[in-house]
């Protein structure tokens, strides 16, 4: 991924670098291959999807960023600096919002949680109660800024877990599936909040989500992981443009001859349905990958006498991309744990979150077994 220094960008390493990621959990015939050989890079700036099926790998790479589970293989550095070799410095420059509603604490206030947040990552709150003022302001929080967490609604939740994780000066944002269970509205809300971190501040944003449409508004790029190897890395623009294709169903009001069938389903591999009522209508459908193509259906049914009723078309979205780019393995991701993600999520205490400061996120790539090793 490459992405031209603009006014103003000084010329650096890039946000985030993977280089030859390789991760197994357990070992012999029970061994579970989570990541194998994944390498990418994200300049400053940009907004990026991960994108994949259950079992892919995205939680194990999110983990590996994060330092929170050591690699077998490979290099992972934010901002130039090894997450591994130098876990500190790393840390300076990085927040994470994961999946769900326990990035914070529920029974502090609004402020409360953006100063204990800001005191972990070592910064004094009295230092950084600027900072906080602006993002109340922000995200529309400062008339609730002495609310208890607890009393505010999912949304407003969301969005203070949002400004906790920016409660620092960082340069590198994780979000996991940000916008999950929220209202349209609200939805709408934080993506453009997203947008704006990244245009106006700067800030490098990696998104794990299953919402094609999230993706696809917010993003500029994506990675697609399938059975832990990267098997896209482009443009979301791009990426649509190489799986262009254009749907049609055409309706006539009468039933097709046999040597139109023949014709159409030649040309263009055309389907067709019936309708058995007074009209004698037909739906004919197919996919065409140029104009020539939609031209030949329609002189095919001119020769024929017969009459347009209705024409539709359907252009593909980053949906339709992303199941073609991973319908190769129907089945399940063999980088899956054998516990799959249907197991009871770990318990925590009410109002308050999970040890490792967020909802446990879906688990993929052997997380059961890496639990297992640690026990």
């Amino acid at each position: 991924m490459t992405r031209s220094d603009g006014p103003g960008r000084e010329a650096g390493p890039p946000a985030i670098r993977l280089d030859g990621l390789r991760k197994t959990f357990g070992s012999g015939e029970n061994a579970v291959t989570a990541v194998d050989d994944v390498s990418f890079e994200i300049e400053r700036g940009t907004v990026v999807g991960l994108l994949g099926p259950n079992g892919a790998g995205k939680t194990t790479t999110i983990k590996s960023l994060l330092g929170l589970i050591v690699p077998d293989a490979g290099t992972v550095e934010i901002d130039g600096i090894d997450v591994h070799s130098q876990p500190t410095r790393a840390y300076d420059r990085v927040g994470a919002m994961l999946e769900g509603a326990r990035n914070v604490y529920w029974r502090l206030t609004v402020r409360e949680n953006l100063a204990f947040f800001a005191g972990l990552g070592g910064d004094s709150p009295s230092t950084v109660s600027g900072r906080h003022d602006a993002l109340l302001e922000q995200f529309g929080l400062a008339d609730r800024a002495e609310t208890v967490v607890n009393e505010l609604s999912r949304g407003m939740k969301q969005k203070v877990s949002l400004a906790s994780t920016l409660a620092r000066d960082v340069d590198v944002v994780f979000m996991d599936e940000p916008t999950l269970g929220l209202d349209v509205e609200t939805s709408l809300e934080l993506r453009a909040e997203i947008r704006r971190l990244a245009d106006r501040d700067d800030v490098t944003i990696l998104v794990s989500s299953h919402d094609m449409d999230v993706i696809e508004d917010i993003c500029d790029h994506v990675l697609v992981l399938e059975n832990g190897r990267v098997v896209a890395d482009d443009e979301v623009d791009a990426l649509l443009d190489v799986f262009r294709s254009q749907e049609y169903r055409i309706e006539v009001d009468d039933v097709l001859p046999a040597a139109a069938r023949t014709r159409l389903e030649t040309a263009v591999d055309a389907e067709w349905t019936a309708k058995r009522d007074d009209r004698r209508r037909t739906t004919i459908s197919f996919t065409a990958t140029g104009s020539d193509e939609f031209y030949d259906v329609i002189d095919v049914l001119r020769e024929h006498d017969l009459p347009l009723r209705d024409v539709e078309s359907v252009t593909p979205d980053l949906e339709d991309v992303f199941l073609e780019l991973t319908a190769e393995d129907g089945q399940r991701s063999t980088a899956e744990s054998p516990a799959d993600s249907s197991s009871p999520a770990r318990p925590s205490r009410d109002g308050e979150p999970a040890r490792d400061g967020g909802a446990e996120p879906a688990r993929d790539a052997g997380e059961e077994l890496e639990r297992g090793d640690r026990r």
